[in-house]
């Protein structure tokens, strides 16, 4: 009797371990990676802009393309832009719209920093250098997709 005892106890435990395993929140495995990406921009109220990237994730460099339309841009500028895309769980999670609204003026050259976010949840923080002549108060977005 005892040892039945002891078997039902030992049982009972290991049934609790595993209940409360199964229970816990599944850990989140999103990655990070690393972007680039050189984007060209003209307008005269309605700015038109792309360009090309890349995106290093686990290893492998994948191809972007980017695009873009604004509204309240004037002039004529080439960005290049380098930072990180959060919240990746495989590449094609990059690709998307991302929303933005910023204002700001360069003349020859400037510094530029933007944080990004898509459908899918993917944040890029990016920062560069801006170099031309744009005045905007823009609220746009650019589209990333993969080639």
């Amino acid at each position: 009797m005892r040892g039945l005892i002891r078997a039902w106890k030992f049982i009972a435990v290991v049934t609790a371990a595993l209940v409360m395993v199964v229970g816990l929140p599944a850990q989140s495995h999103a990655q990070t990676g690393t972007v680039h990406i050189k984007i060209f921009k003209i307008g005269f109220i309605v700015g038109l802009g792309g360009g090309s990237g890349t995106l290093t994730y686990h290893g492998h460099t994948y191809r972007l393309r980017v695009g873009g339309i604004s509204a309240g841009t004037i002039g004529i500028a080439g960005v290049r832009l380098a930072g990180t895309a959060h919240n990746l769980f495989n590449p094609a999670d990059i690709a998307g719209t991302y929303g933005a609204g910023s204002a700001s003026v360069a003349i020859i050259g400037g510094a530029k920093v933007a944080r990004l976010q898509n459908e899918r949840g993917v944040v890029l923080e990016l920062h560069g250098v801006q170099v031309g002549l744009e005045a905007s108060l823009s609220l746009g977005g650019m589209t990333i997709a993969l080639e």
